[in-house]
């Protein structure tokens, strides 16, 4: 599986920083957004049932990996996995062979607030979890989300990402919505 399939503009995100309180608001949850990214814990019903159709977890606060993503699973959502830029693939080995992960997400900066820098070691960390990937057959979308800009978003899809996510990229600057996707668009133009 490899060329991104999906260009993602990053549109508002419920994550804990948000301070977002149970139950969760259904209007935040935008059907074009099909992620809510968020801690582990008991809200992942109220996310469902809001309706997110894919809730997506943070190894490095889910001690019990497998658990959480079958409980998703059974929530009747699609599962994915998020991993910090230092945080090891080796974390996610044995997950991956189970069929519960449907995305594994890369987080390419570090994580708290938008118009970041990409950091440049990700590109590797993208390129070995797309050989993981390929290597037990999964059909899991290998996302990345942050500091993904037309500079950068070829070298990404052409590492293995399927699945992008921008947000100052689409939305930031003096040009418009549409002529930001359309030079992102065009920055991935052969791969």
């Amino acid at each position: 599986m490899s060329g991104a399939r999906t260009l993602q503009p990053l549109a508002p995100v419920v994550e804990p920083q948000l301070r977002v309180g149970a139950p969760p608001s259904p209007s935040l949850i935008r059907p074009q957004r099909p992620a809510v990214k968020l801690a582990p814990s008991l809200l992942s019903a109220d996310f469902a049932r809001a309706g997110a159709d894919l809730i997506t977890v943070h190894v490095e606060v889910c001690p019990h990996l497998h658990r959480t993503l079958q409980a998703i699973k059974d929530l009747g959502v699609k599962a994915g996995v998020a991993l910090n830029p230092a945080t090891s693939l080796a974390t996610l080995e044995e997950t991956l062979r189970v069929p519960d992960v449907d995305l594994a997400l890369i987080i390419s900066v570090n994580p708290g607030f938008g118009g970041q820098s990409y950091i440049p070691s990700s590109t590797a960390k993208i390129q070995r979890l797309r050989q993981m990937l390929d290597a037990i057959g999964s059909a899991a979308w290998l996302e990345v989300d942050g500091g993904i800009k037309p500079g950068n978003a070829a070298e990404v899809v052409r590492a293995g990402a399927t699945v992008l996510v921008a947000g100052s990229a689409v939305f930031g600057g003096p040009h418009s919505v549409a002529e930001n996707v359309a030079t992102l668009c065009a920055s991935m133009a052969g791969c």
